[in-house]
């Protein structure tokens, strides 16, 4: 995904109107001023979106097998990806957000799915004034309490074959 705004991510050409001024209803306020453009990168949607995934109930981690697994590599050499497990497309005027999620166990997962979608949109669209078209949720997975502490301990056992 480009970090360009020229193009808008969703919508007809008539939604797309060129460089005349727009307000956001997110009270972001406008984007396209006699005064100038504001643009937004798509790393800047990508971890308002991911932090926003992480404070809904029920969700245990956002990415799926492999970007956790970067993750956690990213994690023990000091940095930490808050848009790990998020693909946005950003437009002048409009963002669409893809997230990966592990979900705990017990949770409805259409639940914890509504609460992404309504925190995720609430967050961006306040933060950046950006229409949020659309944000698409893939759970990957379920957390089951206990089970990391499974697979730690297996892996400190004696090895089978020497």
């Amino acid at each position: 995904m480009s970090q360009s705004t020229s193009s808008s991510t969703t919508g007809t050409a008539a939604q797309r109107k060129g460089n005349q001024d727009v307000t956001m209803s997110g009270g972001g306020g406008a984007l396209v001023t006699e005064q100038g453009r504001t643009s937004i990168a798509d790393g800047v949607v990508a971890k308002i979106a991911g932090i926003a995934t992480r404070e809904v109930d029920g969700v245990y981690a956002v990415g799926g097998g492999a970007a956790r697994a970067l993750g956690a590599v990213r994690e023990r050499i000091g940095g930490k990806s808050h848009a790990q497990g998020v693909a946005v497309e950003v437009g002048e005027r409009q963002a669409a957000a893809d997230v990966d999620v592990v979900v705990e166990y017990g949770y409805a997962i259409a639940d914890v799915a509504d609460g992404i979608r309504r925190n995720v949109i609430r967050s961006v669209e306040r933060m950046t004034g950006l229409e949020v078209t659309e944000v698409n949720v893939t759970v990957g997975d379920i957390h089951i309490p206990g089970e990391e502490n499974e697979e730690d301990t297996s892996e400190q056992q004696e090895p089978r074959v020497r």
